[in-house]
């Protein structure tokens, strides 16, 4: 099932708003970019180009699969974001665990995330 309609990006413009003037982070399968927004309301959107497969029906797969990975962290977003999750080429063959904690992590190092207990201690931050 997709994402709420009134949690989605789906101007083009803000798109590039978000990608010129947001910030980003990135891992081997994701980059996250985000910007604040005006509308009180955490919006997402995904981009996987035509780099990542040729077929309409692969790319939209693999938005779908990014939309479930994100779907657990939603309560614990901050409202007032616009967030866009492109994918690279490597995403394809990816399963929805391993996108799940790739977009954990990225989200920890956005700072939209508090890093949870067990991480922090493994890197002997507590």
């Amino acid at each position: 099932m997709a994402l709420n309609r009134a949690l989605r990006l789906r101007k083009s413009s803000d798109f590039q708003r978000v990608r010129q003037l947001g910030r980003s982070v990135s891992s081997r399968l994701l980059t996250l970019a985000w910007a604040p927004n005006d509308v009180a309301r955490l919006r997402i959107g995904f981009v996987t180009g035509k780099r990542i497969s040729k077929h309409a029906v692969e790319r939209n797969y693999v938005k779908r699969l990014l939309s479930e990975a994100v779907r657990p962290f939603l309560a614990d977003l901050p409202a007032g974001w616009d967030i866009v999750i492109r994918a690279k080429y490597q995403i394809i063959g990816t399963d929805l665990y391993t996108l799940s904690h790739d977009i954990a992590t990225l989200l920890r190092r956005a700072q939209f995330l508090v890093p949870s207990p067990e991480t922090s201690s493994r890197k002997g931050l507590t």
